[in-house]
């Protein structure tokens, strides 16, 4: 049995993992980003226009 060999396999699992961790976060990141910006440019409703209050009395 050879450790090493084992070992270097364990090692560039290890690697390969981490690199997938990290084009996750990134792909995670960028979609933050864009809600973000998408959010940013929603215009703010208009409170001086009619029926924009609700009556809430009964």
């Amino acid at each position: 049995m050879d450790i090493s060999g084992a070992s270097s396999v364990a090692y560039t699992l290890e690697v390969k993992s981490v690199q997938m961790a990290n084009s996750q976060q990134k792909q995670e990141g960028q979609a933050v980003l864009e809600l973000l910006e998408g959010a940013a440019t929603v215009p703010a409703p208009s409170t001086s226009s009619v029926g924009s209050s609700i009556n809430t009395y009964a």
